[in-house]
């Protein structure tokens, strides 16, 4: 029997719900299905999942499916492999025959049509249907489908043909439910665009102006570059060199044949580096973080008011009245637990009730078990007192005065400084030269005193406790150690051998010995808290990085296809003479080959994305650019203009990290590692880390004191409309959906 949907209606016309007539101290009851539907709404909460979705006891397991770690990964497996079908496709690093790339792109596609069947089952028929990111994907599969076919029709009856969906192909990537930190960034970016095209038209009018002065200024003079073209003779030209000039790429080279005449006309480069990479740059990049900053707290204001709004559903289906207030009693709290996060165990259990319920009152009220969703993304762990097995097998000598004194001098602070000198001598050693006998024979010094630190460490300490799951510190030492020893060994016993020519392990063995210096970084407070920074920020790195990516993935589609083959790369020892005109003519004499420019082509996906890296990078962009104007046509500069606008100026300007890693730094000195000692129990806890299980937890951190109220949710149709003109938000426009 389908039950009505708790997520969809606004609040005010909600109907009760059956556990809510129920009162006194007698044992609730909530039947399985309605367990399974609070269950889901806890789980979205704790996710942070906003997705709307059939309450019927069906759609619900359907649900639970859907977001099963197994599906979810069956999905980016696909989404994955379609994106590297590019690198087996003309032009490919290593070409398959075409039945077999379209083969796969046939797979991919049938499954991601499967995910979006099983999206529709789940979720009501008219939000399937209004929702953007479906059509998109529908769409997409649609027109991938059609040139699969026109292409292999054509190719088939000798026809050239283009594969221009190629670029859809990023769109899977964002538009799946799985991806929705990346659709949020592309939004927030999206958001930004009107409020910042107004300073991006001022500057390059700014840059237009400038250039019709240069090219009053030195046109009838008739000067030439270092490579004698002429010197401002055009206004595109023009255009182009200061706009470069802008990025700093070409500065002071641009300057010097003007320069060289008199030095009166390095004044207007100077105004104008001043005013445009400077004054405006500074001002654009205050616009787009602020207008970025705006959006992105009103995306997480949304979360959280999404968020509350589900832990309220779930507390409205387990909740009773308990004398003149309705709350969770323990044993519906703890079935409910079971059911969201079924691999934590019954002590972990324990403790989140005992936070919960901090008077042991045996049953938890709204604001209480709304905390739920934030305490299950806290990692916990149970600290275990265990007993060292060699004094579980030789307990005398274990204990002994001579163990427990070798015990206390290993635990001490400055055993972990004798060594911290040991590793800055031995980073002299490392940076000496290799063929010294003496460096090479003290090499094995330091790896025997590095081995006999882990052991005394592991004699000191129990192994398992040693090696626990987050001991970062202890597994990475151990592991470069070890490794660098294997390392040793391996090419000792080579060297030994005749024919011995293995650099590749060699190499290896120099970058294990350099990893050791790392190890001093815990040997330092603040180092470890910037540390611990980083690593709490590679969530959010990686939905950055994954948006540079689809970025990255259409410009090399579309440069392949305009590119492809016009540049060729010949080998260092090469006898060809195209070789030095990377296989172009129109290159002869040309920057680019004399720079030796003739790798960064089109002519692969991977050749493709290193170029790319290369243009944010910007040093020289407007060289490999110029290269790629004489082999095709002047038009090809706007394929680069474009590319370093949507790159460098907008993405890379876009993303508020610094605000991150200062949050991040205060999350660090604020929580730390906390035991429990309050527990009635032998039982103790600690928190593993501050590190956020999800980038939306780490956002909505960022942005907790201003989002409020709590206790006052608008309505779905409400929160889909806030706008950052709204926040803080009106009281008059929400309600309590209680």
């Amino acid at each position: 029997m389908s039950r009505p949907d708790h997520t969809l209606p606004a609040a005010e016309g909600r109907p009760e719900k059956r556990g809510e007539e129920r009162s006194g101290k007698s044992e609730p009851f909530v039947d399985d299905e309605q367990l399974q539907l609070a269950a889901a709404y806890v789980s979205d909460a704790q996710y942070n999942r906003n997705i709307q979705f059939e309450t019927s006891p069906k759609a619900i397991r359907f649900y639970k499916l859907y977001n099963h770690w197994s599906t979810r990964g069956v999905t980016y497996f696909f989404i994955l492999a379609d994106l590297f079908l590019g690198l087996f496709e003309d032009p490919a690093v290593y070409l398959l025959p075409l039945w077999v790339t379209s083969t796969v792109e046939f797979i991919c596609l049938l499954m991601f049509s499967i995910r979006l069947w099983h999206f529709s089952k789940v979720t009501p028929t008219k939000v399937f249907w209004k929702d953007a990111k479906n059509i998109c994907v529908i769409v997409g599969i649609l027109l991938t489908s059609v040139d699969m076919i026109v292409y292999l029709v054509l190719i088939e009856n000798g026809y050239p043909a283009v594969r221009w969906s190629r670029v859809l192909r990023p769109l899977f990537c964002v538009n799946f439910t799985e991806s929705r930190q990346l659709r949020r960034a592309f939004r927030n970016i999206r958001n930004t665009l009107p409020e910042i095209s107004y300073v991006f038209i001022l500057f390059m009018f700014s840059v237009a102006v400038f250039s019709l002065m240069a090219l009053k200024l030195f046109a009838k003079r008739k000067l030439t570059t270092v490579e004698g073209a002429a010197y401002f003779s055009n206004y595109l030209d023009a255009f182009f060199s200061l706009y470069v000039l802008v990025t700093t790429a070409n500065s002071p080279d641009i300057m010097m044949p003007a320069y060289e005449v008199s030095w009166a006309y390095a004044i207007f480069f100077i105004i104008f580096i001043i005013v445009n990479t400077y004054v405006f740059m500074s001002l654009f990049l205050a616009v787009v973080y602020n207008d970025y900053k705006k959006h992105l707290k009103n995306e997480v204001r949304k979360l959280v008011y999404m968020k509350h709004r589900k832990m309220t559903e779930a507390f409205n289906i387990l909740k009773t009245k308990n004398g003149t207030e309705f709350a969770v009693q323990d044993s519906q709290w703890r079935q409910l637990v079971k059911l969201v996060a079924p691999e934590i165990p019954s002590s972990h259990r324990e403790l989140l009730w005992r936070v919960l319920d901090d008077e042991q009152k045996g049953f938890i009220g709204k604001e209480s078990f709304i905390r739920l969703a934030d305490l299950l993304n806290i990692q916990i762990v149970q600290m275990k007192e265990r007993v060292h097995p060699l004094e579980k097998s030789i307990p005398n000598l274990y204990n002994s005065r001579v163990s427990q004194l070798i015990c206390r001098m290993v635990k001490h602070q400055g055993f972990r400084y004798t060594y911290d000198v040991i590793i800055v001598i031995n980073a002299i050693f490392i940076g000496g030269d290799e063929t010294n006998p003496l460096i090479s024979k003290a090499e094995w010094v330091f790896l025997t005193l590095y081995v006999i630190e882990i052991l005394l460490k592991l004699y000191a300490h129990e192994p398992r406790a040693f090696f626990a799951k987050f001991q970062f510190w202890n597994w990475f030492d151990t592991i470069i150690i070890v490794a660098a020893l294997l390392g040793a060994i391996v090419n000792a016993t080579l060297k030994s051998s005749d024919g011995y020519s293995s650099q590749q392990i060699l190499d290896i063995v120099f970058i294990l010995r350099v990893l050791r210096l790392i190890r001093i970084v815990d040997s330092f407070q603040r180092f470890r808290i910037l540390l611990n920074t980083l690593v709490n920020l590679i969530p959010t790195m990686l939905t950055y990085a994954g948006l540079l990516v689809v970025v990255y993935y259409i410009f090399a589609i579309v440069g392949m296809e305009a590119f492809k083959g016009r540049i060729i790369f010949y080998s260092a020892n090469s006898s060809d003479p195209a070789a030095k005109y990377c296989g172009n003519p129109a290159l002869k004499g040309s920057q680019f080959a004399t720079l030796r420019y003739c790798k960064n082509n089109f002519n692969n996906l991977l050749s493709a994305f290193i170029l790319l890296i290369e243009l944010t990078v910007v040093n020289q962009w407007h060289a490999l650019a110029t290269g790629f104007v004489k082999v095709t046509h002047l038009t090809a500069r706007i394929f680069f203009v474009i590319f370093h606008i949507v790159v460098v100026i907008i993405l890379i300007k876009d993303h508020p990290a610094g605000n991150l890693v200062e949050v991040m730094e205060t999350s660090e000195n604020d929580l730390g590692n906390t035991d429990d000692t309050n527990l009635n129990s032998t039982l103790r806890f600690r928190i593993a880390s501050i590190r956020y299980k999800t980038v939306d937890a780490l956002l909505q951190h960022m942005f907790e004191g201003e989002l409020k109220p709590e206790d006052e949710i608008p309505t779905l149709e409400e929160i889909d409309n806030l706008s950052p003109d709204d926040f803080p938000p009106k009281p008059h426009t929400f309600h309590n959906v209680i």
